[in-house]
């Protein structure tokens, strides 16, 4: 079965089906449902560079959230969602939310204005925010789709998730790049980490091999836009 594609020439994104459900996905990294109004983004890990200061003495930027933010905002300004569903891992550890400064805080809580927030669980973030305005979920279903953390292994159609952060290398001619992607074959589908300070596994990994019956598709992240990748085309780290 070949997975449809089409480009969307006002955002770079791709557009794709799985099941019933009509899916962009968007160059931030961003999944976005237009029938439903609906914006998911996984993995944000807010507080990472927190939380590597407190337990390992790692000095990084304490920048990450506010950068996250960023981006989130835009997307948010660009689309006017009615719900926004967080993928799980949104904060890097269950004390997350207690380190957010002020002016962070507000703004995320200012992400509910006008709209639903849904979080599903992580596995960084188990007990979800506290303080914070939403709904805490282990898994929610919208359009045919159920949207969770983690994917399950074995067939799972229609599962959106999280939890993996892949990642694409391919190499054209002299040059070798390396960005964070979608994967999908059609039948489920697995979200780019969002999160400024987040890695990303490569799909070759043994990891992504119990999640897809054939060969799936890699949707690479470009800065305007979203590039298909075959599998014969990716490398291996």
């Amino acid at each position: 079965m070949t997975i449809p594609l089409f480009q969307n020439s006002l955002c770079g994104g791709l557009k794709i089906e799985i099941g019933r459900a009509r899916l962009t996905l968007r160059p931030s990294g961003a999944l976005w449902l237009e029938a439903e109004r609906a914006l998911v983004v996984a993995d944000l890990h807010f507080e990472k560079g927190s939380s590597y200061a407190a337990r390992f003495g790692q000095m990084l930027p304490p920048y990450d959230t506010r950068e996250t933010l960023d981006r989130l905002e835009r997307e948010l300004a660009a689309l006017n969602p009615a719900t926004l569903i967080f993928l799980g891992d949104s904060f890097h550890d269950g004390a997350g939310e207690d380190r957010l400064p002020e002016d962070d805080r507000a703004r995320i809580a200012a992400l509910a204005l006008g709209r639903e927030l849904v979080w599903a669980v992580g596995n960084h973030d188990a007990d979800g925010p506290r303080a914070l305005p939403g709904s805490v979920v282990d898994e929610a279903a919208l359009a045919g789709l159920i949207f969770r953390h983690e994917p399950l292994p074995g067939a799972q159609p229609g599962e959106v998730a999280g939890h993996l952060h892949p990642a694409a290398k391919v190499t054209s001619g002299r040059a070798t790049v390396r960005r964070r992607c979608f994967v999908t074959d059609g039948v489920r589908l697995v979200l780019p980490a969002f999160g400024a300070f987040t890695g990303g596994l490569n799909i070759l990994d043994e990891a992504f091999a119990p999640l897809f019956g054939r060969p799936p598709l890699a949707a690479a992240l470009g800065a305007r836009r979203v590039h298909a990748v075959g599998w014969k085309s990716l490398r291996p780290d």
